[in-house]
């Protein structure tokens, strides 16, 4: 049975509310956390949820997406097309800091006897949130409130404000504002931050050399300006503070700036109940090219407006923002408040991580951390663009269309590796691999198909056929080719398309020959490509004859294409009734999931990846991922035949894994099994349960909440040019309201036990299906009844079921946990020598 949703994370601590996180009182044993739950962002400035302070922390961080170092990555051994250049997001200059000192003693919230304390993210308003009464050492309280916004209407702004008020008697109170170069290491204290754990391949690289030249430094009373160069990849970066300070008190202010440093300094004779307010505006500006002065210019420019405009009319403008936002994004379940909280900071993430990406692609921690060195991944494709599309159209555009702003860097990486078309990279930020380990990264192959299906999925949806012709075909195009190239035919009475060598989305079988998913994935891609250069022809001839020129297209290539996809193979077993996640897939023993220590997962942090490849094991669901993105093409008892197979040999070491599994085990009946997925997906960042949360947040399982809600509990389907439904409601939940927007048209969905409600809210009057009725929806709500939720299985899928089975050559399948070697003896330990050379 799941947990119950209230067992996740203290509710003491983290009190329940529709719209807000709340942090009722402070704990400094989780900061890494925190940092990252309290995060805010825009798509392009993300801030961690450090203390104003600074000085209680776990790993400050502020990030422009995009804004990238480089460095030469140094393999042991090295061979032909390897990647070469490494790629790490940049800490960018820290603004986040406003230290507060009353009658010379500092706020340092690790020690501070605080009265009251309360840090709020509103989800409404975008803005994080913190109040706190605080006696100081000689029993004076202060009352100290802080915003800090990273605005979604100006990209390139950020707002601070902090508000000190003395409540006891008179004293001198100093607040120090400062920007603080972190990157190369320092503070004005000098000291070192900590290096991370090396041995976690999910963390960022370290860098051995300043990252950061200066290019500026210069500041008066109310503004600073720092500007920087990247050694290696050269970027551009400017940063400009504005600082405003209203109080009835008495100040002086002192200002220093350095190439790495610049502050403020307010010296106030603060008065009892008299506030003192600091409202410190930021803008960042990054290019690749751009001179830093230019950037510098741009910063000013956007500060000015700010001043022009004031700083409260921004603050009303998120909320403004949000509010549209969530018009067209909230899914609400009834009677559930705490998933209610869960699922609006879940989706809150993904707008912090997209909403402003614009020209930039979406890494998997977003803007909350260095997770993955700020990489960019297929994630982006397969699990936070189909949300964006059915919600924010415009966001999605911007990331399908950023990928083939790649397609350079892309055809580069395909020659590398002597096929024909594009090859898109498994990690990058600047569109070149930056994966050292090839077996896991660059062999994923199925990136390029799953580019096509989220480019296919944003022109399906939105119906911008302009993109497509001007430049998603090209896109297609070269992957179809990439595809044809790599695979090859085999005749055995009927010719057969195959492909070797790859890894699919399973990170713990690798290179293998044909990948269920990379075919299945693959065969769409090729005939995509066909169904578009052929509609092209018809609808835009124009357009159609600009394309043949641009890319040298062949008329023999399209049928081509087709002819690959139409002969691809697609391994099943017919003895055991499943499809096999490789063509060897089914030869390996399988791993005794159950019976491993707790102490070894992680299986990537215990176990050489060779002991692990040996295994039927899973870090994350393969076959089960193409149950759903080509689920049109296997029937139910496949579907159901195919989970219960991988579902008990799926460690769930991947965050990407649970949402999908959740999905699957809804659609063939394992409710109670699709709502504990569900759950700790939910759950993964706001009670770490992957342990890294600290390294920020996992932006593709947070999109996959919506899709677990969508289209596991909700039963949407949208294969072909309609959307369909068959719900799976929890036997819990009293229903489950969820808004898409199809071509214009937004529809709002009720699923409740006994009934669906639909209702049109904006756009033209749409077509659904719901169990296989046609239902048009126009001015009127439409009620539809529903005979139940689908099948119904208790439990999970038998973990033994598959043992003492026999394969098709007769073999006895068993299980087992990898031989775990007894401690190395001590050199002294002469006895233990001799015995050993004895049996030799």
């Amino acid at each position: 049975m799941h947990r119950d949703p209230v067992a996740y994370l203290d509710r003491t601590r983290f009190p329940t509310h529709p719209w807000q996180l709340t942090e009722s009182f402070f704990d400094p044993e989780d900061h890494g956390t925190t940092e990252t739950l309290f995060a805010v962002g825009n798509g392009y400035i993300g801030m961690r949820g450090n203390l104003e302070e600074g000085r209680d922390f776990h790993t400050h961080g502020t990030y422009v997406n995009g804004f990238h170092e480089t460095w030469p990555i140094r393999h042991a051994e090295e061979a032909f097309g390897f990647a070469e250049v490494g790629q790490t997001v940049v800490n960018i200059p820290d603004p986040k800091v406003l230290r507060l000192y009353v009658d010379d003693e500092p706020l340092l919230l690790s020690v501070a006897d605080l009265v009251t304390y309360d840090r709020t993210l509103d989800l409404r308003d975008g803005v994080l949130y913190r109040d706190i009464v605080w006696r100081t050492p000689s029993g004076n309280r202060v009352r100290v409130r802080s915003r800090r916004m990273v605005s979604f209407r100006q990209r390139h702004l950020a707002l601070m404000t902090f508000e000190v008020t003395v409540l006891d008697r008179e004293v001198p109170v100093v607040v120090s504002s400062q920007l603080i170069n972190r990157q190369d290491g320092l503070d004005e204290y000098r000291t070192q931050a900590g290096s991370a754990d090396s041995a976690d391949p999910r963390r960022a690289t370290q860098f051995d050399h300043r990252v950061l030249e200066p290019e500026m430094h210069w500041g008066d009373d109310c503004r600073t300006v720092l500007a920087y160069r990247c050694t290696n990849s050269g970027m551009t970066l400017g940063v400009a503070t504005d600082h405003q300070v209203e109080t009835e008190n008495r100040v002086e202010l002192l200002t220093q700036v350095e190439q790495d440093y610049a502050k403020h300094v307010y010296r106030v004779s603060a008065q009892p109940g008299v506030p003192v307010l600091i409202t410190k505006a930021v803008s960042y500006h990054t290019s690749r090219s751009v001179p830093a002065k230019e950037l510098v210019n741009r910063c000013r420019r956007t500060l000015d407006r700010v001043r022009e405009e004031g700083v409260e009319p921004q603050f009303l403008d998120q909320r403004v923002w949000l509010d549209e936002y969530w018009e067209r994004s909230d899914v609400v379940v009834e009677g559930q408040p705490e998933l209610q909280q869960a699922i609006r900071w879940n989706l809150f993430q993904i707008a912090q991580a997209s909403a402003r990406a614009e020209g930039n692609g979406i890494a998997a921690k977003g803007l909350t951390g260095s997770g993955y060195s700020g990489h960019y991944f297929w994630d982006t494709e397969v699990y936070v663009v189909p949300y964006l599309v059915y919600t924010s159209p415009v966001a999605a555009r911007n990331a399908v269309r950023f990928r083939s702003t790649m397609l350079p860097a892309a055809r580069r990486r395909a020659r590398q590796l002597n096929e024909d078309g594009a090859l898109f990279p498994w990690r990058t930020i600047n569109g070149e691999e930056a994966s050292a380990y090839y077996a896991a990264g660059t062999a994923q192959y199925h990136i390029d198909a799953d580019v096509a299906y989220a480019l296919s999925k944003y022109v399906q949806v939105t119906g911008d056929e302009e993109f497509l012709a001007r430049e998603g075909v090209d896109v297609l195009v070269e992957t179809a080719r990439m595809w044809v190239d790599l695979g090859f035919w085999r005749g055995n009475g009927r010719d057969s398309f195959h492909i070797y060598g790859v890894t699919g989305p399973d990170e713990y079988t690798t290179v293998v020959n044909d990948n269920l998913f990379t075919n299945v994935m693959a065969r769409f891609n090729l005939r995509r490509a066909a169904e578009a250069v052929r509609s092209l022809a018809t609808t835009a001839p124009q357009d159609h004859e600009r394309m043949v020129a641009r890319l040298g297209l062949g008329a023999h290539e399209v049928d081509e294409w087709v002819r690959a996809a139409d002969a691809m193979a697609i391994p099943f077993d017919a003895h055991l009734g499943i499809h096999p996640q490789d063509s060897q897939f089914h030869e390996r023993e399988v791993w005794d999931l159950a019976n491993t220590p707790a102490d070894k997962r992680p299986l990537l942090l215990h176990y050489h990846p060779l002991v692990i490849y040996r295994f039927q094991v899973l870090k994350q669901a393969d076959v089960v991922l193409a149950l759903f993105l080509q689920g049109e093409h296997f029937t139910l008892a496949e579907k159901t035949a195919d989970f219960e197979y991988y579902d008990p040999i799926t460690t769930g070491d991947s965050s990407l894994s649970a949402v999908v599994q959740s999905i699957v085990a809804a659609e063939v009946g394992y409710h109670e099994l699709a709502l504990r997925y569900f759950q700790d997906a939910l759950f993964v960042d706001l009670a770490d349960l992957h342990h890294n949360a600290s390294d920020g947040v996992h932006v593709a399982s947070a999109a996959g909440t919506w899709a677990a809600l969508v289209n596991g509990f909700g039963g949407m389907r949208h294969h072909g040019e309609v959307l369909t439904f068959d719900p799976r409601l929890p036997a819990g939940w009293t229903g489950l309201t969820f808004r898409v927007t199809v071509r214009g048209s937004r529809l709002r969905v009720m699923v409740r036990q006994d009934r669906m409600e639909l209702a049109l809210e904006t756009g033209e009057p749409l077509d659904v299906v719901v169990r296989g009725a046609r239902v048009g929806v126009g001015d009127d709500p439409v009620v539809v009844p529903l005979a139940g939720q689908g099948p119904r299985t208790p439990g999970a899928p038998d973990a033994s079921a598959v043992r003492g089975s026999l394969r098709a050559d007769g073999t006895l399948i068993t299980a087992s946990i990898p031989h775990l070697p007894l401690p190395a003896p001590e050199a002294s330990d002469e006895r233990w020598e001799a015995d050993r050379v004895e049996s030799r």
